[in-house]
C-alpha cells in the first residue's frame, strides 16, 4: 500500500462549504512524473461517476493562481507548498522534451547468438493449434469487463467459429469468473466434446486449488500455471533468484498434478497441463529451458498428451526475428520434443505481434494464443483474425470460419465496448475500400478481366489492390469502392455498374466523374453509392427528362430520295437510302411535332432537332445489353458536340427497344445541352427551320387524318379551304410547332 501523504500536503477544497479530499496516496517513484490516486472525492468532483481520479505529482514547487471560489471540477488546478498537484480524470501533464541521447535511459535488446538459425528458410504450410484467450486475457484488460451473459455469448461464438481450445477464465481472481466456469461445465451440451476449457492460475497452491475446483466435472480441461522468469520480475516483483524460481515452478506443478490427473476423483476429466515462463522473451534462454525441463519432469507428459510450454512475449521488447531465434533455440534445446507443444503468446507493444507469431511458427512453434482483433493488455495480444486470414490468403485453410466476419465484429465490439479500427486487417470497415482514383480504376479492370475470362468464385484470385476476395469474409463488392474528392472515373463507373448495370464508356466516365467531383468538393465528404446513383440518374435524365420527352415517333424509308431502280437480275442497293423520322416530342411541357431525315434513326432525329435550333453532332455512340432472358434491355450512350463549339454533352437511354433507347439517349443529350446554357429560355421556343424537307413528309404517326401533300416551300396549297382546326394538314401543324406566323407550337 502506498504511504499516506502527510496532513500538511493534503489537498483541500478552496471553495467554502466543500469537503476536503482525503485518503490521498502516491507511490515513491523517482520518475519526473509520479502517479497516485485521489479516492472518495466525488463531492468535490461531482462530474465523476466513480471515486477514483488519476493524480500526477510534479516534484518542483509550482504556484498557479486559483479562480474565484466555485464548485471544483475534475480539471481544476490546486497549488500548495510542494509538490504541485494536478488532478484530472484525463491527465495531461506538461510536454517533456525527448531525450537527446535515449541510449542513456533505454538499452538496446541483446540479440540471441544463433548463427546457424534455420527458421528463415522455412515456410508455414499448416495452421497451428489455436487458443482464444478473449475471455481471460482479453477480458481482464477491458475497462468494463464482460458480465456472465456476455462471456456466455462470446464463448458460443468462439465454438461456432471452430476454436477447440478456449481460455475461459481466471477462476481464482473473481467469483464472476469462477461461476462462469462452473456454468460452462454444468450446462449440458454447451461445451462440445472436442473443445478444451483452459483456466489460468498463478503459482500459489491455494489459488491452484480454487482453479481446479472450478473445472470439476469438465470433459477436457487445461490447467495453465505461470511464473515469471525474467531478471526484471524476479528482482523487482518477487525478490527471488533462479533457484527459488525453478523450485517454486516444480513444487506447484507437482501439486497441480496431485489434484488433477493423479486424483482418482478427477478421473472423469482429461487433463492437460500448460506452463508459462512469463516474460519469456526477456528471460535468459538457457534458464527458460532449465525451468521447463524441471517442470516437464514433474508433470511427466506423453506423446499422446503433451505438456504445453507457452513462451510469451509478455511485453514485446525486440524485433520479431529475435523472438523467432528464441523460439528456435528453445525447440532445439528442450528434450523430448515430441512430448511438448510449444505455444506462442505475443503481445503487440511494438506493433509486431503478428509478424512475431508468424516467424515463431517458422521457428518451430505448434500453437498460438491470442484474441479476436487483438484485444488485450496495453496494445493488445496478437490478432487471431489476422493470423488466420493471412494463412487463408496463402491457400492454407486456418480451420476457423470467418466467412461471416461482420457478425464476429458486431459481437466483439458489443462485448468489449471497443470498436474495431477501420483500418484493422481484414475486419476494418475500410480494408477493402478504395478512394484513390488510380486504385479504383485498377480494381474495376481486375473485376472486368475476371468476368471476361469467365472466372468463378473459386477461380485463382488476382485483382489489383485486393489481397483476397471480399466475399470470402462476408463483404460485398459494393463496399470495395467508395467515392470522395480523391476518387476518379474508375470508382464512379464501378458504382454505376454495380447499382444500375451500366457499363459506361470511358468518355462518359470522365464526364460524370467531374460532376461527382464537384459534388464531393461542395459537400466536403464522400458520396454514398445511393447518392452517386441518384446523381447519375438526375444528370442523364434516367428517371424523367425534365425538358425532353419522346411521346411518339415513326421511322420509315425516305423513298423520295431512293436510288434508281436496279438493273434486271440485280438487288436494289440501300446504300444511299435515307430514313425519315416523324414524331412528337415534349419540350418543357409543350408538345411539338417534328420531322427530319438522315442515314439512320439517330441522324434523322438529330436533323429534326437541328430544325428546332438544337444543333448537335453525334460524336460517339455505344450500346450494350442489360439483364438477360426475357428482361433484356438496351442501354445506349451518345456523345454530342455543339455545332460551332467545343462543348460536349452526353446522353443515356434505356429501353427494351434499342432504337428507342438511342432516341432517348439523344434527347437526354439535347436536354443537357439546353440546361448547360443559362440564356436558354424556359419554355424553349423552337426556331423555324429553313431546311425542312417537306415533300418527303407523309402522314404523322399521331394524326388521324390523311393530310394533303405540301409544296417544297412549306406553303400548303390544298389546305386553304380547311377552316376546321381538327383537320389541319401535317405541314400546318409543323409550321405552328416551328414558330411560323408567331405560333409557339404545341397541341
Amino acid at each position: 500500500m502506498h504511504p499516506k501523504l502527510p496532513r500538511s500536503r493534503r489537498l483541500a477544497a478552496k471553495s467554502a462549504g466543500h469537503v476536503q479530499l482525503h485518503d490521498l496516496f502516491f507511490p515513491a517513484h523517482t520518475h519526473p512524473w509520479t502517479s497516485g490516486v485521489i479516492t472518495r472525492s466525488t463531492r468535490c468532483f461531482p462530474s465523476l461517476a466513480t471515486a477514483s481520479i488519476p493524480l500526477f505529482i510534479w516534484p518542483q514547487p509550482v504556484s498557479l493562481p486559483l479562480e474565484a471560489p466555485r464548485r471544483l471540477t475534475a480539471f481544476d488546478y490546486y497549488s500548495f507548498s510542494s509538490p504541485f498537484l494536478y488532478a484530472s480524470n484525463s491527465p495531461n501533464p506538461p510536454i517533456m522534451p525527448m531525450l537527446k541521447d535515449p541510449s542513456v535511459k533505454y538499452k538496446k535488446f541483446t540479440p540471441l547468438k544463433l548463427d546457424d538459425r534455420q527458421w528463415p528458410s522455412k515456410t508455414i504450410d499448416k495452421p497451428p493449434r489455436w487458443l482464444s484467450t478473449d475471455l481471460r486475457d482479453g477480458n481482464q484488460s477491458l475497462v468494463d469487463p464482460m458480465d456472465s451473459n456476455q462471456k456466455w455469448e462470446y464463448f458460443l461464438k468462439l465454438v461456432q467459429l471452430g476454436y477447440k481450445e478456449i481460455e475461459v477464465s481466471f477462476p481464482s481472481a473473481s467469483q464472476t469468473d469462477f461461476d462462469f466456469t462452473r456454468r460452462l461445465v454444468e450446462t449440458s451440451g454447451v461445451v462440445p466434446d472436442d473443445v478444451w476449457l483452459q483456466v489460468l492460475s498463478p503459482c500459489r497452491k491455494e489459488l491452484i486449488r480454487r482453479t481446479v475446483d472450478s473445472l470439476k466435472g469438465a470433459k477436457k480441461a487445461i490447467l495453465h500455471l505461470y511464473l515469471a522468469t525474467s531478471p526484471c520480475f524476479q528482482q523487482i516483483v518477487f525478490n527471488m533468484n533462479n533457484a527459488e524460481t525453478k523450485a517454486l515452478a516444480v513444487e506447484c506443478t507437482r501439486y497441480a498434478r496431485s489434484i488433477t490427473k493423479d486424483d482418482p476423483e478427477q478421473a472423469a476429466t482429461e487433463w492437460a497441463y500448460e506452463f508459462s515462463p512469463e516474460t519469456f522473451s526477456d528471460s535468459s534462454p538457457e534458464f527458460a529451458v532449465e525451468v521447463c525441463e524441471a517442470v516437464k519432469a514433474a508433470w511427466e507428459p506423453t506423446v499422446d498428451n503433451p505438456i504445453i510450454f507457452n513462451l510469451p512475449a509478455t511485453v514485446e521488447m525486440s524485433t520479431p526475428n529475435v523472438y523467432a531465434d528464441q523460439i528456435e533455440y528453445f525447440c532445439r534445446n528442450i528434450s523430448e520434443r515430441e512430448k511438448i507443444a510449444v505455444s506462442l503468446h505475443p503481445h503487440n507493444d511494438r506493433g509486431c505481434a503478428v509478424a512475431a507469431a508468424e516467424l515463431a511458427q517458422m521457428a518451430g512453434a505448434d500453437r498460438v494464443e491470442g484474441t479476436l482483433f487483438g484485444n488485450g493488455e496495453r496494445t493488445g495480444n496478437v490478432d487471431l483474425v489476422t493470423l488466420a486470414l493471412n494463412l487463408y490468403t496463402q491457400g492454407i485453410h486456418p480451420q476457423i470460419d470467418f466467412s461471416d466476419l461482420k457478425s464476429v465484429i458486431d459481437l466483439v465490439e458489443s462485448c468489449n465496448k471497443i470498436p474495431v479500427h477501420p483500418r484493422a486487417p481484414y475486419g476494418g470497415q475500410l480494408v477493402v475500400c478504395a478512394f484513390s482514383g488510380s486504385h479504383q480504376d485498377a480494381i474495376k479492370k481486375g473485376f472486368q478481366t475476371r468476368k471476361r475470362l469467365g472466372y468463378t468464385s473459386e477461380s485463382p484470385w488476382q485483382v489489383p489492390y485486393l489481397p483476397l476476395d471480399p466475399q470470402d469474409i462476408g463483404r460485398t463488392y459494393e463496399a470495395i469502392i467508395r467515392v470522395n474528392s480523391q476518387s476518379g472515373k474508375g470508382g464512379v463507373a464501378w458504382i454505376i455498374q454495380r447499382q444500375l448495370d451500366l457499363d459506361l464508356p470511358r468518355g462518359l466516365q470522365v464526364a460524370f466523374s467531374r460532376i461527382v467531383q464537384r459534388e464531393t468538393d461542395m459537400l466536403g465528404r464522400e458520396l454514398l453509392p445511393t447518392e452517386i446513383t441518384k446523381l447519375f440518374e438526375e444528370a442523364y435524365h434516367l428517371k424523367r427528362n425534365p425538358r425532353f420527352s419522346l411521346i411518339d415517333y415513326d421511322i420509315t424509308a425516305d423513298r423520295s430520295k431512293s436510288p434508281a431502280p436496279p438493273e434486271p437480275g440485280k438487288t436494289a442497293s440501300n446504300r444511299y437510302l435515307k430514313r425519315l423520322f416523324k414524331g412528337v416530342i415534349e419540350i418543357d411541357g409543350i408538345e411539338h411535332e417534328i420531322a427530319g431525315t438522315g442515314n439512320g434513326a439517330i441522324s434523322a432525329l438529330a436533323d429534326a432537332l437541328k430544325r428546332l435550333g438544337i444543333d448537335l453532332d453525334v460524336a460517339d455512340y455505344k450500346e450494350h445489353a442489360m439483364g438477360g432472358s426475357a428482361n433484356v434491355r438496351a442501354a445506349t450512350y451518345i456523345e454530342c458536340t455543339a455545332a460551332g463549339s467545343n462543348q460536349r454533352v452526353w446522353g443515356v437511354g434505356i429501353h427494351e427497344d434499342v432504337v428507342q433507347a438511342s432516341l432517348i439517349a439523344l434527347l437526354s443529350a439535347a436536354s443537357s445541352f439546353l440546361s448547360s446554357r443559362p440564356s436558354t429560355p424556359i419554355p424553349f421556343r423552337p426556331k423555324r427551320s429553313n431546311t425542312l424537307d417537306v415533300p418527303s413528309l407523309e402522314s404523322s404517326p399521331t394524326s388521324a387524318t390523311n393530310p394533303a401533300q405540301p409544296h417544297a416551300n412549306g406553303d400548303n396549297k390544298n389546305a386553304a379551304g380547311h377552316g376546321d382546326q381538327k383537320k389541319k394538314s401535317l405541314v400546318e401543324r409543323l409550321e405552328e410547332s416551328l414558330g411560323v406566323n408567331g405560333g409557339a407550337g404545341g397541341n
